[in-house]
């Protein structure tokens, strides 16, 4: 999908992600001491404007404008910067203390990119954080993308960081329990979804 395509996409439902933070993302940086941050593909902000609320200084990038006006709606007063840009070209000096990259699914090429491009935007001592659907959701999991080619590993992100200097604080396959098919709140069981987590800290 292009910008145009998320931007419709946004046009027409109210909210497609929901308006919390991603588990992880919340569970992973919850004490990580605030600073300057960056969501790269933010899409509608919800992990931007949680990072904002925790004093987080935010800079919210996404190349679908229709997604940022609905997260700059949705934060109200919270303040965080909404940029419009996409993230395999987006760029920034190192001065960032954390980079999130949640569900951003591409080709390894554009993946790769963005990677690149969000890890450069760190300082020395700076975290980044990345959560996607892992491949293996494809056959053991449920929901995310279809298409294999967009889907990853923490070992292909690890590689997609080859040269770089960084400490591994977590890189592996994690659980995520949503909803099973004919779901009635209360009644029917979860199923498993299967993501890659990847966190590391730039160490030069």
């Amino acid at each position: 999908m292009d910008a145009e395509d998320w931007d419709e996409r946004y046009r027409t439902s109210e909210l497609v992600w929901s308006a919390g933070p991603n588990m992880f993302v919340e569970a992973e940086l919850a004490d990580l001491p605030p600073g300057r941050a960056v969501d790269l593909a933010a899409g509608e902000g919800r992990n931007a404007i949680w990072l904002a609320r925790q004093g987080w200084q935010v800079t919210a990038v996404d190349y679908s404008q229709a997604g940022l006006d609905k997260g700059r709606t949705l934060a109200g007063e919270v303040p965080v910067d909404w940029v419009c840009a996409d993230a395999t070209a987006w760029r920034e000096d190192a001065s960032y203390d954390l980079c999130v990259v949640a569900y951003l699914q591409l080709l390894a090429a554009g993946r790769r990119q963005a990677v690149r491009n969000g890890y450069a935007s760190l300082r020395v001592g700076g975290t980044f954080l990345l959560v996607a659907h892992d491949t293996t959701n494809l056959t053991e999991g449920t929901g995310g993308p279809t298409e294999a080619a967009v889907l990853m590993t923490a070992e292909d992100v690890l590689a997609d960081l080859e040269g770089e200097d960084f400490a591994v604080r977590r890189a592996e396959r994690v659980a995520r329990r949503v909803d099973g098919p004919g779901h009635v709140h209360g009644t029917s069981p979860t199923a498993t979804a299967w993501d890659c987590l990847v966190h590391v800290v730039r160490r030069a």
